[in-house]
């Protein structure tokens, strides 16, 4: 993982098609998706504009972490809404695939305003490294 103009960046070997839908980056924000310390946190996401992505808890309960705002398989989606922050906050969060020697490059960019929590501030950092670096193991 590198850093680079205020975003996360991961390469990755996979072809940048096989690599945005059903194969890897998708499948790390829903059915691989896991915190920081590996414990598995399924996600739902519907691949549409206007689509939520969120947690489903079963029984009609969950957590909305956003909503699609752009999609255009295989090179971008982002994602608007409070994220993890269950408080008055706004969130973008943009994943941008680009084809490179060998594979594909991952930028993620994530930022907010509110009144963000601090531990969420100091937390978001490991957060999104940890979903690079799996993405990229799941590439792999």
């Amino acid at each position: 993982m590198s850093r680079h103009g205020g975003q996360d960046r991961a390469d990755c070997v996979e072809e940048r098609s096989k690599f945005f839908r059903g194969v890897t980056l998708i499948r790390r924000l829903t059915e691989e998706s896991s915190t920081p310390d590996n414990k598995p946190m399924p996600m739902v996401l519907e691949e549409w504009p206007g689509g939520r992505w969120f947690r489903d808890l079963g029984d009609r309960q969950g957590h909305l972490w956003g909503f699609v705002q752009v999609i255009k398989p295989p090179t971008l989606i982002e994602i608007q809404g409070p994220m993890f922050m269950s408080y008055a906050v706004a969130g973008h969060i943009q994943f941008r695939l680009e084809p490179i020697s060998g594979g594909t490059e991952l930028s993620l960019r994530h930022r907010a305003v509110g009144m963000l929590d601090d531990s969420h501030r100091q937390g978001v950092v490991l957060g999104w490294k940890n979903v690079l670096d799996s993405v990229k193991r799941l590439s792999e």
